[in-house]
């Protein structure tokens, strides 16, 4: 691949910048930091919202700005200052979750940067979504679990990010009620649902995806979109990928995200970003 000048990095989470261990790696952070110390912006781009991103640890690598929500909030790191938000309304959110819970599937309800969640739907993180250690570390530690989170949407009239929804793995590569699920989401147009791993669905405004974030952080930071670059690993970055003017796929990525990148680097448990930064941005 032909090297462009980069000058704003963003950079996916979960498959990523973070291991299958649940940190982000030494080795990522140095080269974030060398990055950023080089004159770069690095941003994240997940489809977590603002209270699961790490900021404890990013902001001190420089990084000042995520795109979360599959692009439905971007942030200012660390004031949690929202720049940029595209909700759905409360309305759409209740009718959504109230389905959803015809179906064995646990959900969450991102609003305002926070996530909420169930209390009923403990069990089934703890033995039921098929989750590593770290999946369910992050989720039981960045999750308000309410006791009626439909009561909660409709009360305080919510303006809502995103829903997302984890199936539960029947044992034979498929998950319960996810053809069900799936066929409920295809019959509204006023959202846009994709997925950010094997296990769930993504659930936003129509039109709503990273690359929306990517074209806000640009312009902000006046920095034109052929000279971002930006690094994934499943469908929910196929967007901005197609954004930014350098795309990266990491080693371990879905393999149709490998076929949009420039470039594959290795996984993210062999510190892909940093090989990716120090081999395309500060070589």
């Amino acid at each position: 691949m032909e090297k462009k000048r980069i000058r704003l990095i963003a950079l996916d989470l979960d498959g990523t910048l973070v291991g299958s261990d649940g940190m982000i790696s030494e080795e990522n952070q140095n080269a974030i930091r060398d990055a950023v110390q080089a004159g770069n912006d690095v941003v994240i781009s997940t489809g977590r919202p603002y209270a699961g991103v790490p900021t404890d640890r990013l902001e001190p690598l420089g990084v000042r700005y995520a795109i979360t929500a599959n692009g439905a909030g971007v942030y200012r790191i660390p004031e949690k200052e929202c720049l940029f938000s595209a909700c759905y309304d409360w309305k759409l959110a209740s009718e959504l979750l109230q389905k959803l819970m015809e179906y064995r599937v646990h959900f969450d309800v991102f609003v305002n940067g926070n996530a909420y969640s169930q209390k009923a739907f403990l069990p089934m993180i703890e033995e039921r979504l098929g989750l590593s250690e770290a999946g369910k570390h992050y989720l039981l530690t960045t999750r308000r679990f309410l006791d009626d989170a439909v009561s909660f949407i409709e009360e305080t009239r919510a303006q809502v990010e995103k829903i997302t929804v984890n199936f539960c793995p029947l044992g034979d590569g498929r998950h319960e009620d996810y053809e069900q699920v799936y066929d409920l989401l295809s019959s509204y147009p006023e959202i846009t649902f994709l997925s950010g791993g094997s296990h769930n669905l993504e659930i936003t405004r129509a039109g709503v995806e990273k690359g929306m974030g990517l074209r806000y952080l640009a312009d902000l930071l006046e920095i034109p979109l052929e000279e971002t670059m930006a690094c994934g690993d499943t469908p929910n970055d196929l967007n901005i990928m197609k954004t930014a003017g350098v795309a990266v796929a990491m080693g371990n990525a879905d393999q149709e995200v490998k076929e949009l990148a420039d470039f594959v680097t290795l996984t993210n448990d062999e510190d892909g970003v940093a090989y990716a930064i120090r081999k395309y941005v500060l070589s």
